[in-house]
């Protein structure tokens, strides 16, 4: 059984400890399962864009055997390519490329901690299913039609975008950075690096197709083990970007408590709804309120990966 989490990026420390994790996995052996600890490569250039960084990022956060009960393996191999071609019943796609150990693996527990997203609006249960078990190849097609431009009034030729930009896409032009939509992957990095708001976005546009993208590759992963798989979101510590922001974050609203349910539609659905029903605005509204996250929810529920509509039991 995969269990997939977010080990958190550098000096994050709002993602989903070790010590809420160990119970999951002591429930699954308990059931005479064999857990695993899951993650996969990211596009952009940091801690966690290949197999040994990220382990030992995993290690660094207390991912470990001993604090957990369970190994830590990466789904997409040594560099983020290890991956099966998946067929699905997609609108944009026909198949998506999945983390080949997601794929093998009997079942999965999907781990998630829901928070603001600068392209998705929302990143929760299918976010951490359709672009966080993808391979690299999924993702970079997730991706393909989110360009970013560079708006030069801003642009202080700081260069750290182009130190970090994993395409090497950016390049200097007029003594400003200058982003070369060719090359460009749209993985976002620039984004999350530029200190001064001189990277921009569509977003109007170009996170409704992501959201649908991810939904799609979301599917993949379900597909051959939909009735093996449970999602937990935990409504704690929730903040504007997700945690693969390499820094410590401010919570943005008071804890909710812990989700679970075996619909990865229904569980972000009903976060949005407790959230707003909570504190007036939901998690995306408090975050980032000029994008829709329902676009992924109700795409997801049109190619089948779940329902919006549930029924809230409390414990």
């Amino acid at each position: 059984m995969a269990i997939k989490l977010h080990v958190g990026e550098r000096d994050n420390d709002t993602h989903v400890s070790p010590d809420l994790i160990k119970p999951i996995v002591a429930c699954v052996k308990r059931n005479n399962a064999l857990p695993f600890l899951t993650e996969t490569s990211t596009l952009y250039r940091g801690r966690r864009s290949n197999a040994v960084d990220h382990i030992i990022q995993a290690f660094d956060h207390g991912f470990t055997y001993e604090k957990t009960g369970a190994p830590f393996i990466m789904a997409d191999g040594l560099s983020g390519n290890t991956e099966i071609e998946v067929p699905i019943a997609g609108i944009i796609f026909q198949k998506v490329n999945i983390a080949r150990e997601i794929v093998f693996a009997d079942a999965l527990i999907a781990v998630s901690h829901p928070t603001g997203h600068m392209a998705m609006g929302l990143g929760a249960a299918l976010k951490n299913l359709g672009m966080g078990l993808s391979s690299r190849m999924g993702k970079l097609r997730q991706h393909s039609s989110v360009k970013p431009y560079v708006d030069h009034r801003a642009c202080t030729l700081c260069r750290k975008c182009m130190q970090w930009c994993p395409a090497d896409a950016i390049v200097e032009k007029q003594e400003k950075a200058f982003i070369l939509s060719e090359k460009c992957i749209g993985c976002g990095e620039c984004l999350s690096l530029c200190n001064y708001d001189a990277i921009r976005y569509n977003w109007g546009v170009e996170s409704a197709d992501l959201q649908k993208r991810v939904a799609e590759h979301a599917l993949g992963v379900l597909l051959n083990k939909r009735q093996h798989c449970y999602f937990f979101n935990f409504l704690i510590d929730m903040t504007k970007g997700c945690d693969c922001m390499g820094d410590r974050q401010k919570r943005i609203m008071p804890d909710v408590g812990i989700l679970a349910s075996a619909d990865a539609v229904a569980i972000d659905q009903a976060t949005l709804d407790l959230t707003a029903r909570r504190h007036g605005e939901s998690l995306v509204q408090k975050s980032e309120p000029g994008l829709n996250p329902a676009i992924q929810l109700e795409h997801a529920e049109k190619i089948g990966v779940g329902n919006r509509t549930y029924e809230l039991q409390v414990l």
